[in-house]
């Protein structure tokens, strides 16, 4: 089957695909807040119109929480999964979106038209990209280039808690020869990019609790213990001078970077005092003699997201707090084990408590690091189709968050899985006035098309 027909189609199907992309964007699916459920419900319900639509077998599945959109379209050539969520993150604070979040808009700005709202790039244009593709095979041609899947989830912006029994519960159905995820981003603006490792996450919150009620700093000051004081040196000790991480074989299972990866991160000629002056830094603080594409891809960190002890409201109170508190994230590479890691941190945060001080743990969840491997000939296939859409060849790259699923995918389905989306570091995703470029929508979908073409050759 020809691919540039698809591709012609495309092209001139953009503005209604826009439009289909700004009616889902308009339905306020946010998974995390109870009041919203009904609108969860109705973006699957709009997926699975949308899918009949063009032709393939789509429902609506139940689940404990949000529901599953599973659906299913034939052709010849492999099987593959697509994943993507249509859930999205809550809009606060309000005050600083410049229009109703969920009353998207086509915005011209100074480098070009936005799609701006809600979602638009995490992850509902991204999953829309893929949907746009199939749209166009199954027009031009009345079948798709290959046996695909489509598996859309309703609750990742609020831990996925479905996710892995849903999986487990029909994998035979969700199995397929590779997983397809767009909820990644290119590197820089035109380089289209390849994701084949991700880092896991650790997170962890600890309370120090002194004296049974706050004290007057006067009165007990010098001979009371302070447990700010306690978790100050705690969190002082988590790394050393060099920037490592002291926890106690932390670095149990973190690889080198190999010679070729080196060399083809260093080709990617990564600007770190451009990337850290956007944010009014400019000195990268990991660990001494690391390039910095490896402090953000491939090394582990240690970072304090929140400290929260006695008074911090406006004015002064001389008091002496009874508790004070550290959310902490481990952000985990290679073979680490985060089971391990926790047992570790916790047993040394415990020999730095005082006797008359206790200590309390929560756990906010642990999941380990992802690594695929490019021997699957689909990488390659990929890789190609990509750089033949976009200005710059494509590049396999690290990413420095977690995108659990990916892992899943190895461990409940066996399957290996591409990263590939077509978000920009400044789309503002989880933040006020979110937004997906036009074109990376647009080239986002003639992406889908040439790959979903490579796959299907042998």
């Amino acid at each position: 089957m020809s691919l540039d027909p698809v591709l012609a189609r495309i092209d001139a199907d953009l503005p209604a695909a826009t439009e289909r992309l700004l009616d889902l964007l308009r339905i306020p699916s946010i998974s995390t807040d109870p009041a919203y459920k009904e609108h969860c419900d109705a973006a699957a319900d709009w997926l699975v119109a949308d899918l009949e639509s063009i032709g393939l077998a789509a429902s609506k599945r139940p689940t404990p929480g949000h529901p599953m959109v599973v659906a299913h379209g034939e052709g010849d050539g492999p099987h593959v999964l697509f994943y993507g969520h249509y859930d999205v993150q809550p809009v606060d604070p309000l005050d600083l979106w410049d229009r109703d979040p969920f009353d998207p808009q086509i915005e011209d700005t100074a480098k070009g038209k936005v799609i701006r709202g809600r979602g638009s790039s995490d992850d509902k244009g991204q999953l829309m990209t893929f949907v746009e593709a199939c749209r166009a095979w199954k027009a031009v041609h009345g079948t798709l280039p290959a046996k695909i899947s489509i598996f859309f989830e309703g609750e990742e912006e609020s831990g996925s808690p479905s996710l892995v029994p849903f999986m487990q519960d029909n994998a035979e159905e969700l199995t397929a020869d590779v997983a397809l995820i767009c909820d990644t981003g290119l590197y820089g603006d035109s380089t289209p990019a390849i994701i084949t490792q991700l880092r896991g996450l650790l997170g962890e919150e600890i309370t120090i609790t002194g004296p049974s009620l706050d004290l007057h700093s006067g009165m007990y000051g010098g001979i009371a213990m302070n447990p700010a004081r306690v978790l100050a040196k705690i969190i002082a000790s988590l790394h050393d001078d060099q920037g490592r991480i002291t926890v106690p074989d932390f670095y149990d299972g973190v690889p080198e970077l190999s010679n070729e990866l080196a060399a083809s991160w260093d080709d990617l000629k990564f600007d770190h005092e451009n990337f850290l002056g956007e944010v009014g830094l400019s000195i990268p603080a990991g660990e001494v003699g690391r390039r910095p594409l490896e402090m953000i891809w491939s090394r582990p960190t240690c970072e304090v997201n929140g400290m929260i002890s006695g008074y911090t409201g406006d004015g002064f109170k001389t008091v002496l707090p009874s508790k004070a508190s550290a959310k902490i994230s481990f952000r985990l590479v290679g073979t680490q084990d985060p089971l391990a890691i926790r047992d570790n941190f916790r047993a040394m945060v415990r020999s730095l408590v005082p006797d008359d001080c206790t200590v309390e743990f929560s756990d906010h969840g642990a999941s380990a690091a992802g690594q695929m491997s490019t021997e699957n000939p689909a990488f390659a296939k990929a890789s190609a189709a990509l750089s033949d859409e976009w200005p710059n060849a494509a590049a396999y790259v690290g990413c420095g968050g977690s995108i659990p699923i990916a892992g899943h995918f190895k461990t409940v389905l066996d399957m290996d899985a591409m990263l590939i989306g077509f978000g920009k570091d400044d789309d503002a995703i989880h933040s006020p006035n979110e937004k997906y470029d036009l074109s990376s929508f647009h080239k986002g979908i003639r992406s889908w098309a040439r790959i979903l073409a490579a796959l299907s050759k042998d």
